[in-house]
C-alpha cells in the first residue's frame, strides 16, 4: 500500500508541476490573437523548438509501436526514425527559409498562392481526416495499453481490458484537449519541453536496466548476451522479407520522411513559430542530431523483451510496456508513468492544436471572410473540442489493429503524405505547373493508392509498400511536370513579403548537417554485418570504415567553417 500511494503520488505531483508551469507561461495567451494562439507570438527559441519537436515526435506510436514492430519482426523498422534524421536537414536548410520568409500559419497557404485556394482546402481536409482518424487514436491507443499493462487497471477496477482502454484514452484525451484549448501553441511547447526532458532521461533509462536484467545484474554480460545469441536481430540491413526492407530508404522512405518532417502541419508548426531563422534551424537540427539515439530507445528495448519473454506475447504492442513493468525500480514508476502520459497528452494535444489551426485558418476563416482574430481563435478552440472527442471514440477501436498499430498507422498515411509533398515540391521548385496539376495529383493518388491497399493490387504488383510510395511520387512529379508542359500557367510570381521575424541563417546550420549524416552512416554500419550482426565477430575493415567516415565528415566540416568565417570576414570589410 505505502509503495502504490508513493507512486500515486509521484505521478500527480509531475503532472501537477507541468501544468502549473505551462500555466505560469502561457497565462493569457489565448487572447493575443491568431499569431499568439498558433504560433506562440513567434517567439519560440530553440530549445523549445527541439523539445516541442522531440516530444511530438517521440509519441507512445513510436515508443511503444516501434518497439512493438522490433519484437514482432525485427530491427530494421528503426529506418522509420533514424533516416528522419535526413529529412530534418532538407527541413533546415530548404523548407524553413521560404517557409518564413511568407509569414504563413498553415502549410496550405503557401499552396493557395502557388496554386489556389481549392488545392489548400483539399490539402487541410487530408490532414484534418487523417489527424482525427488515425494519428490522433493511435496516440491514445498506445498510450493506453501502456498505462494499464504498468498499472494493471482493468485488473484493479474488475472491468474489461476494452473498458479500460476507453477510460485511459477518454482521460489522456481530456487532459490534451485541455492544454490544446486553453494555452495555444505555446502551452503545448512549454509541456512538451518538460516532459521531453524526463521522457529522454526514462526512455533511455530502460534499455540499460534490461540489459542488466538480461545479464543477471550486468549490463555488459546482457549485451553480450543480445550480441552472441541472436546477432542477426541487431542487423538493420533489412533483406526483401524484412518489415522494412533496406532499399525502402532510398525510394517510398526517403518520401514520406520529407513530408512528416517538411509539411505535415503537426510537426512543422513549432517552426513555424520561431523568433528567427536562426533559432527555427537550431532546433531542427538539435532535434535531428538526438534523433540518431533512436536504436538505442526504440527499438533495443523491443529485442531484449524478446530475449527476456520469447514469443509469449500474444500483442507485439505490449512488449514495451512489459519490459517496464519488469524492470523499473517501484520508486521510478510513477515518474515513469507522468512523463508517458505526458508524452501521449503533448503528442495528442500537438494534433489537436494543429488541427485546430488548419480548421480556422484554412476552411473556416477563407470560406466565410472571417478576419476577427478573437473569433477565429474561438472557432479554433471549439474545433479543438471536436476533434479531440473523434479521436477518444475512435482510439478503443484500434485493439483489433491487424499486424500492429505501427505498420497499420505507416500504411493508413501513405493516403495523403506522398501526394502532399509532391505539390509542395514541384509548387517551390516550379513556376509553370498550373494548379489542375496539384488537384488531379490529389485525387489519382488517393484512387490508386485505396485500389492498391483494399481493391487486391497488391497481390498484382509485388512489391513492398513503401516501394510503391516511392514510384507513386516519381509517377506523380512525372505528372505535374507534363501538365506544366501541356498547360503552362504563366501569371505566378512569389509574393514579395518583409519578413516579420529575422532571416540570418544560423552559421553551424552546415556543420551540424554533416555531423548528422555522419553519424547516420556510422549507425547503419555498426548494425549491420559489418559490425554487431555478424555472427562470427565483428568485421575487422569495421574500425577503419568508421574512421573514414568521420575523417571525410571533419575534413568537409572545416572547409565548411573556412567558408563562413571568409563569407563573414567579407561583409565585414
Amino acid at each position: 500500500m505505502t509503495e502504490t500511494l508513493f507512486v500515486l503520488a509521484s505521478f500527480l505531483a509531475f503532472m501537477l508541476i507541468v501544468a502549473l508551469y505551462s500555466y505560469s507561461k502561457t497565462k493569457g495567451i489565448s487572447e493575443s490573437g491568431v499569431s499568439g494562439f498558433f504560433l506562440a507570438g513567434r517567439g519560440l527559441t530553440a530549445w523549445f523548438i527541439v523539445g516541442s519537436l522531440l516530444l511530438s515526435n517521440l509519441s507512445a506510436e513510436q515508443l511503444v509501436g516501434l518497439n512493438g514492430n522490433a519484437y514482432r519482426f525485427d530491427i530494421s523498422g528503426l529506418a522509420w526514425e533514424s533516416s528522419a534524421a535526413i529529412a530534418t536537414i532538407a527541413m533546415a536548410l530548404f523548407f524553413l527559409p521560404r517557409y518564413l520568409k511568407r509569414g504563413i500559419t498553415t502549410m496550405p497557404e503557401f499552396l493557395e498562392e502557388r496554386f489556389d485556394a481549392t488545392t489548400r482546402r483539399m490539402v487541410s481536409i487530408m490532414f484534418l481526416i487523417g489527424y482525427a482518424i488515425m494519428a490522433n487514436p493511435s496516440s491514445l491507443y498506445l498510450g493506453a495499453i501502456t498505462m494499464d499493462e504498468m498499472f494493471g487497471l482493468h485488473e484493479s477496477l474488475d472491468i474489461s481490458y476494452s473498458s479500460s482502454i476507453a477510460i485511459l484514452s477518454l482521460v489522456m484525451g481530456a487532459v490534451g484537449g485541455l492544454y490544446a484549448a486553453c494555452g495555444g501553441l505555446k502551452a503545448v511547447a512549454v509541456s512538451d519541453t518538460i516532459n521531453g526532458i524526463i521522457l529522454l532521461v526514462a526512455s533511455i533509462l530502460i534499455p540499460f536496466l534490461g540489459l542488466m536484467a538480461l545479464g543477471d545484474g550486468s549490463i555488459s554480460d546482457g549485451f553480450m548476451m543480445l550480441v552472441n545469441e541472436n546477432p542477426e536481430q541487431l542487423n538493420a540491413i533489412g533483406d526483401e522479407n524484412a518489415s522494412v526492407p533496406f532499399g525502402t530508404l532510398f525510394t517510398g522512405m526517403i518520401c514520406a520522411n520529407l513530408f512528416y518532417w517538411c509539411t505535415n502541419q503537426m510537426i512543422i508548426q513549432r517552426t513555424l513559430g520561431a523568433k528567427s531563422l536562426a533559432e527555427g534551424q537550431k532546433g531542427v537540427l538539435l532535434a535531428g542530431s538526438i534523433k540518431l539515439l533512436v536504436p538505442l530507445v526504440m527499438v533495443l528495448p523491443g529485442l531484449i523483451a524478446f530475449n527476456m519473454f520469447g514469443d509469449t506475447l500474444e500483442n507485439g504492442d505490449v512488449a514495451y510496456p512489459t519490459l517496464v513493468k519488469a524492470v523499473l525500480p517501484w520508486w521510478l514508476t510513477g515518474l515513469f508513468a507522468a512523463a508517458l502520459f505526458g508524452t501521449v497528452v503533448s503528442h495528442f494535444n500537438s494534433i489537436v492544436n494543429s488541427s485546430a489551426t488548419l480548421f480556422a485558418m484554412d476552411l473556416y476563416g477563407p470560406l466565410t471572410g472571417c478576419t476577427d482574430e478573437k473569433k477565429l481563435v474561438k472557432v479554433g478552440k471549439w474545433g479543438s473540442v471536436a476533434f479531440a472527442l473523434v479521436s477518444i471514440a475512435i482510439a478503443p477501436l484500434l485493439l483489433d489493429a491487424p499486424g500492429g498499430i505501427f505498420d497499420l498507422l505507416r500504411r493508413f498515411t501513405g493516403f495523403y503524405n506522398i501526394p502532399i509533398i509532391t505539390i509542395v515540391l514541384v509548387g517551390f521548385l516550379t513556376k509553370r505547373v498550373p494548379a489542375v496539376a496539384a488537384k488531379f495529383v490529389l485525387g489519382f493518388h488517393i484512387v490508386f493508392y485505396g485500389s492498391y491497399m483494399f481493391a487486391g493490387l497488391d497481390e498484382m504488383i509485388d512489391l513492398h509498400y513503401i516501394h510503391i510510395m516511392g514510384i507513386m511520387f516519381a509517377l506523380e512529379v512525372g505528372i505535374m511536370m507534363l501538365f506544366g508542359k501541356l498547360m503552362p500557367k504563366t501569371d505566378y510570381q512569389p509574393k514579395e513579403i518583409k519578413p516579420v521575424i529575422p532571416m540570418q541563417p544560423w552559421h553551424h546550420a552546415k556543420s551540424m548537417s554533416v555531423f548528422i549524416v555522419a553519424g547516420l552512416v556510422t549507425i547503419y554500419v555498426t548494425l549491420s554485418p559489418l559490425g554487431l550482426a555478424n555472427p562470427d565477430g565483428i568485421a575487422n575493415t569495421y574500425p577503419m570504415l568508421v574512421a573514414g567516415i568521420w575523417m571525410i565528415a571533419v575534413v568537409i566540416i572545416r572547409q565548411l567553417r573556412k567558408s563562413v568565417t571568409g563569407n563573414a570576414c567579407a561583409s565585414t570589410n
